[in-house]
């Protein structure tokens, strides 16, 4: 195939690429198969390698960036992202209507779903995707280009566009993706995101667009910023031009006149909301027409032409039956609530955490209490508190021994968790197992939850280092591998041999020592026979790890069956030495960081460590003196003040990221 051929053929298959795209993620109505459309790509991507001058930027195979970003360009609004502001109350829905009706008379409004996510702009420059930016504070944001190019119902091109296009839309995970997500994080030992907004945020400001890309976000447009060549006299019927040039809108916008129109939609969306794939927190009302906006006008932070209105947290009561207790992989006993099934947010509840003893202790939660229920962000239940005891209920105690061992249960001082010691304990086995083989442990590709419980029903392994004696004949006569894929989990076991050792260290389930904290020690000392002889003063002279530290490393490298397991892997060609340059630079000298709120995947103790690892210095306090405010989930004062000092808040990532 000559260059105009390929030139032709690549055209064609962009065209219909893109048309096929947005009948499934737009419009939900797929006209092709997957494995069609996959073969249409996989074509596309073919000719894409041999003529690579031919690759446009709004090609279908540019969704996914192949290089993280170094850091997030600021972009300055042209047209403010304001803010909606709250009610929480029929009462002050009808003042804010009342107010509209006194100054504008006849008034229409648009009454829409609230969606929960993360508020984004689009540009688009005579119909190709030029720029994406967050919302910051309403005036500056942050380029996101690359990521937002990763949802797939963001057409990068608009047929018939007009010559300049900004809208408003917000970026959100669906429920399916979300709850995906989380069973992911819990597996691997990572914390959890609290619910599809953090989510939807935490990937968004990805450095590298290939993370985001696997969350699959999503969007609605529910505005336009700016149009040039096109006018429009009223709101919804500029969401009726926005769809037809192929986004996808808020899926509905009700017009209403009257409070009792309002307040009925109101009422029918959260009935409906139950059904929705998407988190809602409230719903918007808005003056329609967007004349009578100019005349209303705006505070400083809100239009006075709309307002939120928020959705109280749902609870219920049911009744306690029972307190089960679980056993994790690093022994934690955790005591979980099942109670009566009750309906909340459309789904039925009847099982949530009670996570340890000082919890029940606090609530003085017992079995049979009625109780009151809710689901966090609309999605993990639970149970606020205790409203009633049974006349003879006793205070609930975790049992002295492990439930499934009977080894005595021992909570070490300064913890609030209850543990089994007993490192053979098999409710420990599977989750450990796992925990080695995951992405960020020993990554040996195909050994997931079902994989790797199979081998362990099947008593084929029963510690990480029988992975390394596995035979392709042993996998062939169980019933999840054909002959391929008994060869593709040999080999990917085999090449996990030469991973980094800070991955090892990692693999081995050490409390308290994640993943950075394991490349740290692996940057000091080196190689793992310097490991197991280090002293708790060798590891506490690691800037940033504490005693409890430097007790976890130490106590589980000097451990009988720990000892066992190293050697053998040792045994079996496990590398057992760090190779990568330890950073060597100061790269934070003379900057100061303070650290706030629960980052997704490190430990304060972690996070101070990598930063003084690279020669900065960890505040208690914000200043203004401080450099970078590193904020996680639930920041609080820490956070606010930062933000009124103009002070650069950065995520966990981005803080990895200044280190790479």
């Amino acid at each position: 195939m000559n260059k105009s051929e390929a030139e032709k053929k690549i055209a064609e298959l962009s065209a219909k690429l893109e048309k096929y795209s947005y009948q499934y993620y737009v419009l939900d109505d797929p006209e092709i198969s997957d494995y069609d459309f996959d073969m249409m790509m996989q074509e596309l991507k073919g000719l894409e390698a041999e003529f690579p001058e031919l690759v446009l930027p709004t090609s279908p195979t540019q969704r996914v960036g192949g290089e993280a970003l170094g850091k997030f360009e600021k972009v300055t609004h042209t047209v403010q992202m304001a803010s909606l502001q709250d009610v929480f109350s029929f009462e002050q829905l009808n003042e804010f209507i009342e107010r509209c009706h006194a100054e504008l008379g006849e008034v229409e409004f648009s009454v829409e779903p609230k969606i929960d996510g993360l508020s984004c702009s689009l540009e688009y420059e005579n119909g190709v995707l030029t720029r994406a930016s967050t919302r910051g504070d309403g005036f500056v944001g942050e380029d996101v280009t690359a990521n937002i190019r990763t949802i797939r119902s963001i057409p990068l091109k608009l047929e018939n566009a007009p010559e300049y296009l900004e809208v408003r839309g917000e970026v959100y995970m669906p429920v399916s993706s979300f709850e995906k997500l989380v069973e992911e994080q819990e597996l691997n030992g990572e914390q959890p995101f609290k619910n599809p907004r953090n989510a939807a945020a935490g990937s968004l400001r990805q450095k590298d667009s290939r993370i985001t890309a696997k969350r699959r976000l999503d969007i609605f447009i529910f505005n336009i910023q700016q149009c040039r060549g096109k006018e429009f006299d009223t709101h919804t019927k500029s969401l009726d031009y926005v769809k037809s040039l192929g986004l996808r809108t808020i899926p509905t916008h009700t017009i209403c006149r009257t409070f009792d129109e309002i307040k009925a939609e109101i009422e029918r969306i959260g009935n409906d909301r139950v059904n929705f794939g998407f988190d809602i927190d409230g719903v918007c009302i808005k003056v329609n027409k967007l004349s009578q906006r100019d005349i209303m006008g705006a505070t400083a932070k809100t239009p006075k032409w709309a307002i939120a209105y928020k959705y109280p947290p749902e609870e219920k009561e049911t009744e306690l039956l029972d307190i089960e207790v679980n056993v994790g992989r690093t022994g934690a006993i955790t005591p979980v609530a099942v109670f009566e099934p009750i309906i909340l947010a459309g789904t039925s509840v009847s099982r949530a955490v009670l996570h340890n003893q000082d919890f029940i202790d606090e609530k003085d939660i017992r079995v049979g209490d009625r109780i009151i229920v809710r689901k966090a962000g609309e999605i993990i239940p639970e149970v606020l508190r205790s409203v009633a005891h049974k006349a003879d209920s006793v205070p609930f105690k975790l049992p002295s021994v492990c439930p499934v061992c009977n080894t005595p249960s021992v909570r070490d001082e300064g913890e609030s968790v209850l543990r089994c010691p007993n490192v053979e304990c098999p409710a420990q086995l599977l989750k450990n197992m796992i925990h080695f083989a995951s992405k960020n442990a020993m990554n040996i590709d195909g050994l997931g939850e079902a994989n790797m419980k199979l081998l362990v029903d099947s008593k084929l392994v029963s510690s990480p280092a029988d992975l390394y004696t596995l035979r392709r004949e042993q996998l062939t006569t169980l019933e999840r591998f054909g002959e391929k894929s008994a060869e593709n989990l040999i080999n990917a076991i085999e090449a996990s041999k030469t991973r980094e050792l800070d991955r090892l260290v990692h693999a081995l389930g050490i409390r308290n020592i994640g993943q950075r904290a394991a490349t740290l020690l692996c940057e000091k000392f080196g190689d793992m026979d310097t490991l197991l002889n280090v002293t708790r003063e060798d590891v506490s002279s690691i800037e940033g790890f504490g005693d409890i530290m430097a007790e976890s490393i130490v106590t589980a490298l000097h451990e009988p069956h720990r000892i066992e397991l190293i050697n053998r892997l040792r045994d079996l060609g496990v590398n057992m030495v760090y190779h990568k340059q330890q950073s060597g630079d100061d790269r934070f000298s003379g900057l100061t960081f303070v650290l706030t709120g629960t980052l997704p995947t490190m430990k304060r103790d972690e996070a101070k460590a990598l930063i003084e690892s690279f020669g900065g210095k960890v505040s208690g306090s914000v200043s203004k003196k401080t450099s970078f405010v590193v904020a996680g989930e639930e920041a609080g004062s820490k956070l606010t003040k930062a933000q009124e000092l103009g002070i650069e808040i950065l995520s966990e990532d981005e803080l990895i990221e200044k280190t790479k």
